[in-house]
């Protein structure tokens, strides 16, 4: 018998075993029971499993009665690998994302690649018989899993590796497409709204060198959590921003906020009354957020220090807030309530705040909200008009060098016109004006000084 002759033999040998296989496959999906057929697939399933070089992974929907965490966080992780290229896939758009979502559908299969392994994804969505109800009736419940496959050599790393690296993806993804909450205390309680403020640190109109400086301050703090733990150190920073009214305080605070993905508690000290109080509003306080206290040095009107170790016998009895208090937890023993937090205190005079407050370990980090500079004054020209260059940019960036100008001011000379040349003309009045007065005020305090001198000199 020739080659040919027994590739031909081969060949309708294998045709006749699948197409017998074809046959047995129909009439078991065609007339056998679901319960039947699924014995007869798991049997196959398991016959043929110990001879594959591939391992499985079901990963449920809910186990129990509880949901998966795991299944959650892959269903999130996997809709930023679904390609548009792929066959079938789900698209969907909820109100508080303004984003499309792609997400796999039943039977569908997604190939992903981590660290050179290829992993193969796929959704399956079943229904099933729960048990009757009173009246005998069956309802149905659908059991929804993702079956991850790949190849078995590759059991620990998929383990140890890349099933830790899908959570840890999803809770960035997670924590980058959820609404920030900005919370406002009520009585020993928070209440929320949504905080849409869309500042960011390439919008503020800040000096480049110290908006390099606070942005690498503020990554440095995430990245160092196990330092932190290391140290002994409850894992928070704080953060002093002082200067004149419409320096862009609370604006760079909402630009922290987003830059970091957190919420802001708005600490209102006027409605907290007691120390008790205060503890239970900021035990309160999720983590991976800022408490802000705007204008601390006239938020209250703390109890001296000292008045609070004389009384210390009484402090059962007095439980008013006090500056101890807020220092308590801002870096005593309730420092260590929460982690991953930023505080941050705002005033228009740092010199009236208590040493005690300033001190590194409460507010690290003093950063001076000063007046709008050249470089400030060329970043809000670029927010609201989109232009880097004009013929007036030089008067204006002149005068701002010698006039005390804020931001604020400045924005609101820009706003006041959409056509470039007529706003920047009345930034150039503004600022003109401003030296002028100022110049008025330096002659009169000049004449009174030399008053003073001469009156000095006849007695």
């Amino acid at each position: 018998m020739d080659f040919q002759t027994k590739a031909m033999e081969s060949i309708k040998k294998y045709l006749g075993i699948a197409a017998t296989a074809m046959l047995a496959r129909t009439i078991i999906n065609e007339y056998l029971p679901n319960e039947l057929r699924f014995l007869i697939h798991s049997a196959f399933n398991k016959l043929f499993g110990r001879f594959s070089t591939n391992q499985t992974i079901l990963i449920h929907k809910t186990e129990g009665l509880t949901s998966n965490k795991l299944y959650e966080a892959s269903s999130i992780y996997l809709c930023t690998r679904i390609s548009p290229n792929m066959r079938r896939f789900r698209v969907s758009k909820s109100d508080n994302n303004n984003n499309i979502t792609l997400s796999l559908v039943d039977g569908e299969e997604l190939i992903d690649a981590f660290q050179g392994i290829k992993y193969k994804w796929k959704l399956i969505s079943k229904q099933k018989n729960q048990s009757a109800n009173r009246d005998g009736d069956f309802s149905l419940s659908s059991e929804v899993r993702y079956e991850l496959t790949f190849h078995k050599k590759y059991n620990y790393v998929t383990l140890d590796s890349y099933l830790p690296h899908i959570l840890e993806k999803a809770k960035e993804i997670k924590s980058a497409d959820r609404m920030l909450k900005l919370y406002m205390n009520e009585h020993d309680g928070w209440k929320q709204i949504d905080l849409q403020h869309p500042a960011t640190f390439e919008t503020l109109a800040m000096e480049a060198d110290l908006k390099k400086t606070i942005l690498e301050d503020l990554t440095r703090f995430v990245e160092r959590k196990e330092y932190y733990k290391k140290i002994g150190k409850a894992w928070k920073r704080g953060y002093l921003l002082f200067g004149p009214p419409g320096t862009g305080k609370s604006t760079f605070i909402s630009a922290m906020a987003n830059y970091l993905r957190y919420d802001i508690y708005d600490l209102n000290l006027m409605e907290v009354r007691k120390n008790s109080g205060l503890k239970r509003l900021l035990v309160g306080m999720k983590n991976k957020s800022m408490l802000v206290i705007e204008d601390i040095d006239c938020a209250i009107d703390f109890k001296n220090r000292d008045n609070d170790k004389k009384n210390q016998s009484n402090q059962s009895h007095n439980d008013e807030i006090s500056l101890s208090g807020l220092l308590n937890f801002i870096d005593g023993l309730w420092s260590t309530s929460g982690e991953e937090r930023i505080v941050v205190f705002t005033t228009n005079f740092k010199e009236k705040l208590d040493p005690a407050l300033l001190r590194p370990g409460r507010m690290d980090m003093h950063i001076h909200m000063g007046y709008c500079g050249p470089n400030s004054f060329r970043i809000l020209v670029s927010n609201y008009h989109a232009i880097d260059e004009h013929p007036m940019f030089e008067e204006i960036e002149g005068l701002l060098k010698e006039v005390e100008a804020t931001p604020a001011e400045v924005a609101e000379q820009l706003l006041r016109s959409d056509n470039v040349d007529v706003a920047l003309d009345g930034l150039i009045q503004l600022l003109v004006e401003k030296k002028e007065e100022e110049g008025l005020e330096s002659s009169a305090e000049d004449h009174e000084t030399d008053q003073v001198v001469v009156g000095a000199v006849n007695c």
